[in-house]
Order: C-alpha cells, then sequence, then structure tokens
C-alpha cells in the first residue's frame, strides 16, 4: 500500500499536490488565521520532492510558488487594476508575473537541493535537517534580493500558536525555520513510519507554549492615551487638488475630538500637499492648539527639500517637539519607478507622488508624548531587522500606513499580522494607523486591543503601556539563528559523508 501511495506521487498527482499545497499556505496567514495549514502545506511539497529527479523537483516547486503567490498576493491585481487603471487582462498578467517571478524562486532552490543531495530519494537528515534550511534560505534571500519582498513569511503565520512562544527569541524568520523543521518531522513521519518524530513536534510546540508565558521587556511609563486617526478618505480622489482642504479638515476635526490623549497619529501621506505648502496655514496652528491641549501628534505628509528639489514620503511630530523621519525602505513601482523609461507605459506606473527619494539610515528616532518612538511607514515594517535598528531606545513602535490601494483583499489583514510579529519580536507594543484600515493597537505580546472596522471613517482610542528592555532578539538580532543553521548543514554533511562512505565500502 505504502509502495502504490508513493508511486502514485511520481506522475502529474504529485505535481497537482504540490500545486494545491500552494494554493492552500495562504490560509494559514489572516484573515483566516488556521496556522497548521502552513506545516501541512510544506509537508505535502516535501513528500513531493522525495522520489524525483532535479528538473522534476524544480517543477513541482515552481507549481507549489505559484499557487501560494497567486493567491497569497492576489491584491496586487487590485493596485494594478482599480487604482491603477490597467486593463483587467494586463492586470492579471502582470500579477501573474510576479507570482511566476517569485515562484522561480522554489524551483531553483528546489533544483539546488537535488544536486547537493546527489541523489533523487530524500533521506531522513534531508527532511529534518537541509529542507528547513533550505525553506528558511529562500525566506531570506526573498526578503532581501531585489529590496526584498518579506511577505508571506510562514513564520509570521504562527503569531496564533504555540510557536510564536518562539517569536521574541528567534524571530518571525527564525519561527519560518521552526515551521519547516516541523513540516521535515511530519514529513518524515509519513514517509519512514517513525511515529517518534511526531513526539518531538509535539516536543517543540509545547517549548513555544511554555515560552509564551515569558514577559522579556518591562513597563517603563505610566500608560499613555492614545487615538489613532483614520480618515478613510478614498484613494481615488486622495490627491486631487480639490480634496485636499476637505481631507485637512477632516483630520482636524477628528483631532480636536481627540485632545485628550497623550499622543495622535495620523496614517501615511495623510496631508497631501508639501509640509513647506502647508507650514503656515495648517501645520504650525495645529501645532499650536497641540500644544495648547498637551497632547503630541504624528502626522503623515510629502516633504520637500527645496535645496535639491527631492522629496520624501515622511512622518513628522507635532506639539512638544517638531521633528521629521523620512521613510527610507521606498516600494519599487510604489514609492518610485526603478526604471524610469517604464513611466507612461501603463497607468500603475506613474501613480501620484512615485518619485520619492530614501531616507537616510541614520535618522533621530520621533519623540512625542515623553517617548522615543520607533516609526515606519507602512511596507517598512515587513523588515524585521529595520524595526531592530530603533531598538531597545524606542519604547513605541508606530507603523503609518496608506493601503487604500488594495481595497478589500487579504492585503490589509496580512499587513495587521506582520505588525503584530514586530510587536512580539521587540516586546513593544505598536500603533497602527492606516488610512482605510485596518488601524489597530498592539499590545507587547502581539495581542490585538482594539481594531478599526475596515471603509469607515474612524478612531481607534486606548490605553497602550510604554516598554523597555530587549527581547533575546532585539539583543542578539538573527546570529543564534545563523548559528542554528549552520549547525544543522554541518549535521546533514556528517550524516551524508558517512552515507557516502559507507557506499562506497
Amino acid at each position: 500500500m505504502q509502495r502504490m501511495i508513493e508511486s502514485s506521487w511520481l506522475g502529474w498527482r504529485g505535481s497537482m499536490a504540490a500545486l494545491l499545497a500552494g494554493m492552500a499556505l495562504p490560509l494559514a496567514f489572516s484573515p483566516f488565521n488556521f496556522y497548521p495549514v502552513a506545516i501541512l502545506s510544506l509537508s505535502v511539497l516535501f513528500i513531493a520532492w522525495h522520489n524525483v529527479d532535479a528538473k522534476q523537483a524544480a517543477w513541482r516547486g515552481f507549481l507549489f510558488g505559484y499557487g501560494m503567490f497567486a493567491v497569497g498576493i492576489s491584491w496586487i491585481y487590485v493596485a494594478i487594476h482599480d487604482f491603477g487603471n490597467a486593463s483587467m487582462p494586463l492586470a492579471a498578467f502582470l500579477t501573474g508575473l510576479f507570482a511566476a517571478f517569485l515562484a522561480l524562486y522554489i524551483a531553483l532552490l528546489a533544483w539546488l537541493l537535488k544536486r547537493v543531495a546527489g541523489r533523487n530519494q530524500l533521506l531522513l537528515p534531508d527532511y529534518l535537517l537541509l529542507l528547513p534550511v533550505a525553506w528558511l534560505f529562500f525566506e531570506w534571500f526573498k526578503g532581501w534580493f531585489l529590496t526584498g519582498f518579506p511577505w508571506l513569511e510562514v513564520g509570521t503565520s504562527q503569531v496564533s500558536g504555540p510557536l510564536s512562544g518562539y517569536t521574541p527569541v528567534i524571530g518571525s524568520l527564525g519561527v519560518s525555520l521552526l515551521v519547516a523543521f516541523s513540516a521535515g518531522l511530519l514529513s518524515a513521519a509519513w514517509q519512514f513510519k517513525k511515529g517518534a518524530l511526531v513526539i518531538v513536534m509535539a516536543v517543540l510546540w509545547l517549548g513555544g507554549y511554555s515560552l509564551n508565558t515569558a514577559t522579556w521587556t518591562y513597563t517603563s511609563d505610566k500608560p499613555l492615551r492614545v487615538s489613532l486617526i483614520q480618515g478613510n478618505v478614498p484613494q481615488e480622489i486622495k490627491w486631487d487638488k480639490e480634496q485636499v482642504l476637505n481631507t485637512l479638515a477632516l483630520y482636524q476635526q477628528k483631532t480636536e475630538e481627540n485632545w485628550q490623549s497623550d499622543l495622535i497619529v495620523w496614517p501615511e501621506n495623510a496631508v497631501t500637499v508639501f509640509y513647506h505648502q502647508a507650514k503656515k496655514f495648517y501645520i504650525d496652528p495645529l501645532a499650536s492648539l497641540a500644544r495648547q491641549n498637551n497632547s503630541d501628534i504624528l502626522v503623515g505628509l510629502p516633504v520637500l527639500d527645496e535645496t535639491t528639489n527631492q522629496y520624501y514620503n515622511s512622518m513628522m511630530s507635532l506639539g512638544s517637539k517638531e521633528a521629521f523621519y523620512h521613510k527610507r525602505h521606498l516600494v519599487p513601482f510604489g514609492d518610485y519607478i526603478p526604471i524610469e523609461w517604464l513611466r507612461g507605459l501603463i497607468a500603475f506606473f506613474d501613480l501620484p507622488m512615485s518619485s520619492f527619494s530614501a531616507g537616510g539610515d541614520q535618522q533621530a528616532l520621533l519623540e512625542a508624548a515623553g517617548q522615543k518612538i520607533g516609526v515606519s511607514v507602512c511596507y517598512e515594517d515587513t523588515f524585521s531587522t529595520e524595526v531592530l535598528d530603533t531598538l531597545p531606545e524606542a519604547s513605541l513602535l508606530v507603523n503609518a500606513t496608506n493601503n487604500a490601494w488594495y481595497g478589500d483583499s487579504f492585503a490589509p489583514h496580512q499587513h495587521l499580522q506582520i505588525s503584530q510579529n514586530r510587536a512580539l519580536e521587540t516586546g513593544r507594543p505598536v500603533l497602527r494607523a492606516t488610512t482605510n484600515g485596518i488601524s489597530a493597537l498592539i499590545d507587547h505580546k502581539g495581542q490585538l486591543l482594539a481594531t478599526s472596522t475596515q471603509f469607515e471613517q474612524a478612531v481607534v482610542t486606548g490605553m497602550i503601556e510604554p516598554r523597555q528592555g530587549s527581547t533575546p532578539y532585539v539583543r542578539w538580532q538573527q546570529w543564534p539563528l545563523l548559528l542554528l543553521s549552520l549547525v544543522m548543514l554541518l549535521l546533514w554533511g556528517y550524516h551524508r559523508q558517512n552515507n557516502l562512505s559507507k557506499q562506497t565500502s
């Protein structure tokens, strides 16, 4: 019976299983949150690679990756079609092309795995050591290559599960390794009929559950009352000149209704004119009102450097102190166009404010409400190590974003889950202010304290605790993960060499 099942995986059924497993993987992420699916999905992929050659493994890796990204980042279609005014066929083609490009990473990985292993059939050490590290390398590479795209890291999906206990220790990327290790245990248990491997997985998960009870940081000041303003200005009219005064009036009104808060946060580019254009008639009077009411505001707006003619996607603090943070990790084809001759070919490549410059890496932290704040703008908080640059000095984190580009899709939910992981990794509360939802207050354990309803004007208000101290991940960053991966590879190499010696003796 076992041989019959194995032989059925050698043909088209194995390829179909890889595709379907990839398509199912996004169910592990928000808004579905079926986190065990990540382990099951990777288990199917590993089994699909078991007894095929490098070419077939690459094809199955591509199918898995294409299914994973075509479903998981389908929201790119919404941005290109609904707001970039591209035709339906063109938007579908570009979205599919990007999914195929990312899937090639997994295809190349699978081909390399087979070449390194030197055989078609995978052995127990391959499942437990080589495949998990290889998956980790894939996620790391994807998050770095061509400015990086760290979306759909499987560790992120575990924020509500037992493995999240390891997140403050080795980060969400480290949890990705543990997810892949769990998948290796499960698939090897099935492949080699070793039930003890399931017990090892249970011990691993129990360890994560126990770590969830640990508190790595401490309250450093009295609780702050904070308010997040969600203006819900439609993306279609956001940058229209006729809408500017209405938008400014809306955010000022919502702010004045919440002067009782110590800190008020606006989303990314809530102000749709340059700072110097709004300074005298709007920014300065608003700052004066904030001081009179003992409140501080973080405002999202574009800032033009009139000496260099460069402009930045920025957050500024108003009230007790005035300072700026300029977004430093820009989104290709969103914040800037990497290949300028593409402008004019597709409307999506000529979006409003799509020529931002990157801010410097050594910017001082913004200070507001008596706290040092680690600010990220939109996509920046998907890069875990860049958020670490603000720590341990920052006592709270703020992410201001405009996810109106993605409509009613998976993107706002997935991005919120990413922000939860940043809170858990750093032991800091996260204030997430968005244009049209989901705005949220997240505690230092990554738990949602309050959220807004999407596509409505809203103010999310609550109490948060500033915190100090360092989680192991903040203190050691990714060094433990690198060392663990190296040890796993050395152990795999040792077993491979022993196996080769036995074959030649």
